[in-house]
């Protein structure tokens, strides 16, 4: 297959826990795989490792071609500006406005001009519905808002992958309705690949292709969220059925 991502044999352990232990996994180009399980499994271990903010003990990562784990530090960063991150706590900076925190992967990678930097700044913030707050500070939103924040800087380079981690964590079902709703159009409107790391069934069933389990360590399931219910894997059917 055609992989934008494509992991192989990833294998993680702080001192003596092994919390990755031979993870395979491929995402095509336009795909949305929402990595599933519970708190604490790894999950968010293995986006650090798309981006290489984390070496594996073992195993490949590919990402749009290039082998992460091999790359030296100028064609990585040059990677990492094909990919956009969405935090699970959006991870703004508290002393920038909203405005300010969009244009910030633009003043620093880009050649733009401060008012074409304000211009698709305020472009992007129209498009996820925060342009009445470009004068805000962080902190005077509230968790969904930030998360629309979050995900327009994470959109501002125009990136090639999106990355999510837990992007509903911490919102009633109707602002994480909203958040799901708004990844589902960036889905229509370009052809972004995606991982999408979560504990939450509703928004894994919303968004995905195609659903992974994680459970100690190892994908436990592969497939279309449609076949989750009917696993006989019993770690599966248990998280379902506590979902």
């Amino acid at each position: 297959m055609n992989a934008a991502i494509r992991i192989a044999g990833l294998r993680t352990a702080f001192g003596s826990q092994q919390v990755l232990c031979g993870v395979d996994l491929a995402v095509a180009p336009g795909e949305t795989l929402v990595v599933l399980g519970r708190s604490g499994t790894g999950k968010s271990v293995l986006l650090r490792h798309l981006i290489g903010l984390q070496a594996p003990d073992a195993g490949s990562v590919q990402v749009l071609g290039a082998e992460v784990t091999t790359l030296a530090e100028g064609p990585l960063n040059e990677l990492r500006k094909k990919i956009g991150f969405v935090f699970q706590n959006a991870a703004l900076y508290d002393s920038l406005s909203v405005l300010e925190n969009v244009a910030f992967p633009l003043r620093h990678h880009t050649r733009l001009a401060a008012p074409e930097r304000r211009e698709r700044a305020l472009a992007i913030l129209a498009r996820v519905g925060m342009e009445d707050a470009a004068a805000k500070l962080p902190t005077e939103l509230s968790g969904g808002m930030r998360k629309r924040v979050g995900l327009a800087r994470a959109l501002a380079l125009d990136p090639e992958i999106m990355l999510y981690d837990e992007p509903t964590a911490g919102l009633d079902p109707i602002t994480a309705g909203e958040i799901n709703d708004l990844v589902l159009e960036l889905r229509k409107e370009r052809p972004l690949s995606s991982i999408v790391v979560t504990h939450d069934l509703v928004s894994a069933q919303a968004i995905s292709d195609r659903v992974a389990m994680l459970d100690q360590g190892l994908i436990v399931f592969d497939g279309p969220y449609q076949d989750l219910r009917s696993s006989d894997n019993p770690f599966v059917a248990r998280f379902v059925r506590k979902g």
